[in-house]
């Protein structure tokens, strides 16, 4: 079979993202506008420059004829539960904090996925959402690194 050429340029780019929710690496142009629980100075709108447990990244371009996806990085030399195993052998179900997680990464798109932080509301943002293996929301304790990956073209 022969395969069929793409109509257009695709590229793939994204950041590497940190527990505390900084970018450590990347191809280029994406900066973090908020990340997890980010309170606002006294005075200011404190529930709207909140992040609520998710971390939103300027991609620095329009996103809107991409894909964001996002998975978090396995990190096995930071022990989570304090049972000093972080080789994923742990017994028992939920044992092994290290080698789990769920995350979930979307486009901030008013009227379909809404983006709270200042500045976030706009299709120049992907919000990322990582949660415990319950569904519940990470803390400074649990939070995994991850990363994010736009494919597409670039305006760029």
């Amino acid at each position: 079979m022969t395969p069929v050429p793409l109509a257009r340029p695709v590229s793939v780019a994204g950041p590497r993202v940190d527990a505390t929710g900084a970018i450590i690496a990347q191809s280029g142009g994406f900066t973090v506008t908020a990340a997890y629980p980010t309170p606002a100075p006294m005075g200011a709108d404190v529930a709207g420059l909140r992040a609520n447990g998710n971390v939103y990244i300027n991609a620095g371009e329009n996103l809107v004829d991409n894909g964001v996806l996002a998975v978090v990085a396995l990190q096995n030399t930071v022990d989570q539960n304090g049972d000093t195993i972080t080789n994923g052998r742990a017994p028992g179900a939920d044992s092994n904090p290290e080698f789990s997680g769920e995350i979930a990464a979307a486009m901030c798109q008013p009227t379909i996925v809404n983006c709270a932080p200042p500045g976030t509301g706009n299709t120049n943002h992907p919000v990322v959402s990582p949660r415990n293996s319950d569904g519940s929301v990470t803390t400074a304790d649990t939070r995994k690194r991850f990363y994010v990956v736009v494919t597409g073209s670039s305006t760029s």
